[in-house]
């Protein structure tokens, strides 16, 4: 596939990245000729220094012979313009990244698609979302849900008291019949490694550990590792960003109690005439007699949304040292992103890498229909499903000789969620979901060709 990047920021050098482990044709275009000099170093692509809204540079690009069009800019009304330009000059695909979710809302009035763009990604949607899901499944570090929850993937750090702590992935198996869940990755203490786990890989004390469960599986994660999930009520969200609004919308219409800290007193007047239900406070989130004067300690989470990143990172170590159990923090830059757990926090979201995977899974190769990467673990989620004559659907699991760098976490049959072991075999049109490093992701797609 011949693929188009305009823009080599954070996004586009990350979706290039992802795609240069495999056979697509790619150019990034950018005005800035460092960004592109970083890329070209780093990843087998072709780099074209250009404005990406000029007709020239597109055409220079070959344009008329693009498969796919991809405007990750920084500027939404770039990436609109380019789309739309890129599609009259032959593009068959178009995908536009933007910030302002109300185009998102409003895309069946609009039409975005007879105009010529055939995909939004909206940054802030998705930062609600993944907010959303994170405070569902308050007990866990990480969580996504495939298939709206038939599987879900969650993350736990595993505590001493869990009982299986000691044991292999075989003996925990052996010693908790009927399980609904699999672990999928583990991540040691003191460690950068990811481990994809087999049958003699041992639980440690401190492990975060992935695992692919049912929905009575989250239950019986919780009681063996030791995680106790306590509901989420009280939430105070620091910043009235756009992300900050729709999250403390959704949650209000959830009945929780939302309280909300911004810093522009007039932005804060307004926010209060617009979330009736929501507790409005006029002071800055990084001030800590602030926080224990609005009981910072009795809530349940903390979500730091304002627009510096060394504010939320900061804020939510004042919270956590305040005793709150759920931290998150929206942070731009992706090298504190990948700092997560060793700065204390519970989850970092960077809005950047939301874009990059949501967008990432129109253009896989194959049949993924969706995919999740964890959070300070450089592994990938992947959703696949199967086409008649797959080669995974020739023997059962245990003898497919599947990548040692890749596991199956589970199988969506018949709108129903299975936790497969070695004995069972995949069919057509089974949804399956794996677990596998990056530079793999080749190797299991022709499992589903």
């Amino acid at each position: 596939m011949k693929i188009i990047i305009a823009g080599a920021g954070e996004v586009g050098f990350h979706l290039a990245k992802l795609l240069s482990y495999e056979s697509h044709e790619i150019t990034l275009i950018d005005l800035d000729k460092d960004r592109l000099i970083f890329a070209n170093t780093r990843l087998d692509i072709k780099t074209l220094e250009g404005d990406s809204t000029s007709i020239s540079t597109l055409k220079e690009a070959n344009i008329e012979h693009t498969d796919l069009l991809i405007a990750v800019t920084s500027s939404e009304a770039m990436n609109i313009t380019i789309s739309l330009i890129s599609k009259q000059l032959g593009a068959k695909k178009t995908i536009a990244r933007i910030s302002n979710s109300e185009l998102t809302d409003k895309k069946e009035l609009l039409n975005f698609n007879h105009l010529g763009i055939d995909e939004l990604i909206s940054t802030e949607e998705l930062a609600k979302n993944e907010i959303k899901v994170l405070l569902e499944k308050a007990a866990f570090n990480d969580s996504h849900e495939f298939e709206d929850g038939k599987l879900t993937m969650v993350g736990i750090s595993i505590s001493k008291t869990a009982p299986f702590i000691g044991m292999s992935v075989k003996q925990a198996a052996d010693s908790f019949k009927n399980i609904n869940f699999m672990p999928i990755a583990i991540k040691r203490k003191h460690s950068n490694d990811t481990i994809i786990p087999r049958g003699d890989t041992v639980f440690k004390v401190g492990d975060q550990a992935y695992f692919i469960t049912l929905k009575e599986g989250v239950d019986e994660l919780n009681k063996l590792s030791a995680t106790k999930n306590n509901p989420i009520k009280n939430v105070m969200i620091l910043g009235g960003s756009k992300i900050g609004i729709k999250t403390a919308k959704e949650l209000c219409s959830n009945n929780l109690n939302i309280k909300i800290i911004e810093r522009d007193k007039s932005k804060a007047i307004k926010i209060a005439d617009e979330l009736p239900n929501a507790l409005v406070v006029y002071g800055d989130g990084r001030d800590v007699e602030l926080l224990e004067d609005e009981n910072v300690s009795e809530m349940d989470a903390v979500i730091a949304v304002t627009g510096r990143s060394e504010t939320n990172i900061m804020s939510c170590l004042v919270a956590k040292s305040k005793g709150v159990k759920r931290t998150i923090a929206l942070v731009q830059n992706i090298d504190y992103y990948n700092l997560s757990k060793n700065i204390g926090i519970d989850t970092l979201i960077n809005k950047k890498l939301l874009a990059a995977n949501s967008i990432f899974r129109y253009i896989r190769k194959g049949e993924v229909v969706e995919m999740a990467i964890l959070n300070n673990i450089n592994v990938e989620i992947l959703e696949f499903v199967v086409p008649e004559g797959a080669k995974i659907t020739r023997k059962k699991i245990k003898d497919l000789k599947f990548p040692r760098n890749a596991i199956i976490g589970g199988i969506i049959r018949d709108n129903k969620g299975v936790i497969a072991l070695g004995d069972f075999q995949v069919q057509k049109n089974d949804k399956v979901v794996v677990c596998c490093f990056a530079k793999t992701i080749a190797k299991v797609e022709k499992f589903f060709n």
